[in-house]
């Protein structure tokens, strides 16, 4: 994966190529802990080691919705999430408790909000890390287009996710519907068609397109 991939920050949109930044992102740190009372609170409870959200519609459904959804599913124990960052710190500990959580990065910066079982490498050498049918559920969100760009990366990365699934296992799958982030059109990538598509009941759909001006997606798989 590139090391130079960017991620999308709370204070940032993304908009066809450009990034879009908006009038918070202008002013240091220093002065939105004086000028921002949110900003202020965010920083506080992560400095106290608590959950901070982002606060964007794709986020309010993964974590109110698709969440309580998945964890819920009957079977599920060994799960894996790919891409960390400040605002999935407290992803394992507030969603998959009760779970054998993993998490994976390409890059060594994004230990520090990973799990405590954390593997540092890209997603396409996960067999290097797990054996065959381990996980029952694998959540990619945020990582294809940011980083899984390349033809080769793609197919290589989602077909060890989908050898890694158990039978039966879920893979949810998040992404933007905009031309900059979609670098290898989905339907393209012969991985998924491996998996069948699963609809989730709180979404009414397999595929659930949320409202965001960078078209974030979620697209649910069963193997």
């Amino acid at each position: 994966m590139d090391k130079d991939r960017p991620h999308l920050r709370e204070d940032e949109v993304y908009l066809g190529n450009a990034r879009l930044p908006t009038a918070a992102a202008t002013r240091s740190k220093f002065a939105r802990l004086f000028t921002d009372p949110s900003f202020a609170w965010r920083a506080l409870r992560y400095a106290c080691g608590m959950p901070v959200r982002m606060q964007t519609e794709d986020r309010r459904v993964l974590e109110s919705v698709i969440f309580p959804y998945l964890a819920a599913l009957p079977k599920i124990h060994n799960v894996l999430f790919v891409g960390c960052d400040w605002y999935t710190k407290h992803y394992g500990r507030t969603f998959f408790k009760s779970k054998n959580y993993w998490t994976i990065d390409f890059s060594a910066k994004a230990q520090k909000f990973g799990a405590p079982q954390h593997v540092h490498a890209p997603l396409e050498q996960l067999a290097q890390y797990f054996p065959e049918a381990y996980f029952d559920l694998i959540i990619c969100n945020g990582v294809y287009g940011f980083g899984l760009d390349a033809p080769e990366q793609c197919e290589a990365a989602f077909q060890q996710c989908y050898l890694r699934l158990a039978s039966g296992g879920y893979f949810a799958f998040g992404w933007n519907d905009i031309p900059a982030r979609d670098p290898v059109p989905l339907a393209q990538i012969a991985a998924f068609d491996r998996f069948q598509r699963h609809t989730v009941p709180p979404l009414g759909s397999w595929r659930y397109l949320t409202d965001t001006p960078y078209r974030h997606t979620y697209d649910f798989y069963r193997k």
